[in-house]
């Protein structure tokens, strides 16, 4: 098993087995599944020996001493390319996700492994043998180890499961897009990008797709929020914002400073801005500051069928579509039913005949500890939003009610399992 520890500050010889330096860092050339080697860097090097060599170059690798195929002399320089990685400067000792473990871990060294002309890399240790290798006491710590009765395991991740996360530019062309960190769950990503420091998290947000940053924001803390909405530009976050649920999108923009908000609100699509604007226009801590306009409402006159129809056509995008609130021509709310009641229900029955006519809600200036115990009380997923008139302008359902209520340790807590 050969590690990119074993190959740095090994000797390396000509064709005629003359010193042509020491090999300071190997550089690889990033594809699927496993980056090639591609070139080795020298140091302490002969004049004329170029700083950079191609690993086509090399004959054989024996005993920690790397062989060439020619004289010092017929060495050429490699032709770098921008794309190219080095695996000591830009990989080692750097944060990367472990895509299986959904974890944050440092590469402690790094597994190589031949296949046919070339070298692969393969692995990642994350674990303390990759830092005694490095220090050339593995060996001695193993042996210490057995005399206690123990052993140090080999801590591998294949390469194929990790995803670098670092925001520097050489970094970055380790996975441009991040593809395996997007597959993961938005709460998994939040988890992670709040191990991270601030460049790196944009690097993160940079390289997601809207739904899935809108995802991953609504799971963030509000540090991570604003700060990641002050580093992205202001397309960028408006198309995050427009991709979130609007109470949640404006929940974090009620905690950025007032030209910030404005900038973003001005960016975003007409009608999203709308929605956000009426929810900001609501005090915090009320039923309508963490409602959300995303709810199903019918007409009275339909019938179960056609009430299905009414659905399909439209395709709401609702927070929930549990409940169907049934309105009249006024659009005032008369009726409630349950998705699954329209369902099973005889097709031409009326949808009048189906709603439950006494519904519970509350209004849009009460308290959010009062909207939890409604929820509560009456054991409901979701509770409309009514003004003086019985004119529905939101709904607030229990998950949002209860991040309201519960202790900020205990949503960390929950958001972690």
């Amino acid at each position: 098993m050969n590690f990119l520890s074993d190959f740095l500050r090994a000797d390396a010889v000509d064709v005629y087995q003359k010193p042509v330096g020491t090999v300071r860092d190997l550089l690889v050339r990033m594809q699927e599944p496993y980056p090639v080697v591609t070139a080795v860097a020298l140091r302490r090097r002969p004049a004329g020996v170029p700083e950079v060599i191609d690993w086509s170059t090399v004959r054989a690798w024996v005993d920690r001493e790397l062989s060439l195929k020619l004289a010092a002399a017929a060495l050429t320089p490699y032709p770098r390319a921008q794309d190219d990685v080095w695996l000591s400067r830009d990989i080692l000792d750097k944060q990367i996700v472990d895509t299986d473990g959904r974890r944050l871990v440092r590469v402690n060294d790094l597994q190589l492994q031949a296949s046919d002309r070339d070298l692969l890399l393969v692995g990642v240790d994350i674990g303390a043998r990759g830092l005694l290798r490095r220090l050339n006491a593995e060996r001695l710590a193993r042996r210490l180890a057995r005399l206690a009765g123990g052993d140090f395991p080999q801590r591998l991740i294949s390469w194929d499961a990790v995803d670098p996360v670092q925001g520097d530019a050489r970094s970055m062309r380790l996975r441009i897009a991040h593809a395996k960190l997007a597959k993961l769950h938005p709460a998994d990503i939040a988890e992670i990008v709040g191990q991270l420091g601030g460049k790196d998290r944009a690097a993160i947000f940079a390289s997601l797709d809207d739904e899935t940053a809108a995802d991953t924001l609504e799971e963030s803390s509000d540090e991570v929020q604003t700060q990641i909405l002050a580093r992205l530009d202001d397309e960028r976050a408006a198309d995050i914002l427009e991709a979130m649920a609007p109470d949640e999108a404006a929940d974090l923009l009620a905690d950025l400073p007032e030209d910030r908000r404005e900038q973003l609100i001005a960016s975003m699509d007409e009608d999203d801005a709308e929605d956000v604007e009426d929810l900001l226009g609501y005090e915090e801590g009320t039923a309508g500051g963490m409602m959300t306009p995303d709810f199903v409402a019918i007409p009275t006159r339909l019938s179960a069928e056609g009430a299905i129809e009414y659905l399909r056509m439209r395709k709401p995008d609702a927070e929930t579509i549990y409940y169907l609130y049934v309105s009249d021509d006024d659009g005032r709310l008369i009726g409630v039913l349950s998705l699954r009641d329209l369902i099973v229900a005889d097709p031409q029955t009326p949808v009048s005949e189906l709603m439950i006519i006494r519904v519970i809600t509350v209004e849009p200036d009460t308290r959010t500890a009062d909207v939890a115990a409604v929820l509560a009380k009456y054991n409901l997923l979701a509770v409309p939003v009514v003004d003086g008139e019985r004119r529905i302008q939101g709904i607030v359902t229990i998950d949002d009610a209860l991040d309201k209520v519960m202790p900020a340790r205990l949503r960390r807590k929950a958001r972690a399992l």
